[in-house]
């Protein structure tokens, strides 16, 4: 690795992974970690956090865990303070947090609706807002919140709300961009596409509504890739390269734009 962000300490929420294998928020902490990052994993499941932050010292970088919960503001005040704490700056706020909950604007119970637009708008706007008064006070910082190809395209899945709060992540990190450019912060968007991660594989499993052992996702994974003019799904290592250099001081004269990480689908969909 090459240190690209070396000096650098980064919050990164949803930096746990629901299952096995690597979730773009574990993938992005590892790699800024290896770039030389001071890294505060922060995850709802304190064990998945404590999983990337091992990865992490077992690499020679260096990184604590924070059990947090990004819709509680109490909690949020805490998880941003420990990161000034543990390091003395927060210099980029890595926002990955996001739930889906399967349905159409018919199937979908208001429930279901409330906590998927409460839990993934809540998931920006609130690291956000305790963040930035030390970011200004620094007269610097980077914001990188995890949007998705699916708030502009209907992919052919019925997940409206999860749409609809991923699209409004876009319009949230574009006025963060008009209002604190002048303190010298930063924030863009990613927008992943299909992406091979536990969290694409426990949608499938809502989707289709059989058990996991019922689905071939081989053969899934084949018809997906099909559909990428790259001719592969992506992984959560692409998402994390994008937030990598959206991270560095290579993006400084980046703000309020967007990075599409979905093999071109966007040109089609």
């Amino acid at each position: 690795m090459t240190g690209r962000l070396n000096g650098k300490s980064i919050l990164v929420t949803g930096a746990g992974s629901m299952g096995p294998g690597w979730g773009n928020g574990k993938a992005a902490a590892v790699l800024f970690a290896r770039e030389g990052a001071k890294v505060l994993a922060v995850d709802l499941n304190e064990a998945a956090a404590a999983e990337t932050v091992k990865i992490i010292r077992e690499d020679g970088g260096q990184a604590e865990v924070f059990a947090g919960n990004v819709t509680d503001e109490a909690s949020v005040k805490q998880m941003v303070a420990a990161c000034v704490d543990a390091f003395g700056s927060i210099d980029v706020l890595h926002n990955n947090v996001g739930i889906l909950k399967a349905g159409s604007p018919v199937d979908t119970t208001v429930e279901d609706w409330d906590l998927v637009m409460n839990v993934n708008t809540k998931a920006f706007f609130l690291p956000c807002k305790h963040a930035l008064p030390h970011m200004i006070k620094q007269g610097k910082g980077s914001i990188i919140n995890i949007s998705s190809i699916s708030g502009f395209r209907n992919l052919g899945a019925p997940y409206i709300a999860y749409n609809v709060s991923k699209g409004s992540a876009v319009s949230f990190t574009r006025n963060l961009a008009a209002t604190y450019a002048a303190n010298g912060i930063r924030a863009n968007s990613i927008l992943p596409g299909i992406i091979d991660t536990p969290m694409a594989r426990d949608a499938t499993i809502q989707n289709s509504g059989k058990p996991e052992s019922e689905i071939n996702f081989e053969e899934l994974a084949k018809t997906r890739a099909a559909r990428v003019p790259l001719r592969r799904t992506g992984t959560a290592w692409d998402i994390a390269n994008a937030a990598l250099f959206l991270a560095s001081d290579e993006s400084s004269y980046i703000t309020g734009s967007e990075i599409y990480v979905d093999g071109g689908l966007n040109c089609v969909a």
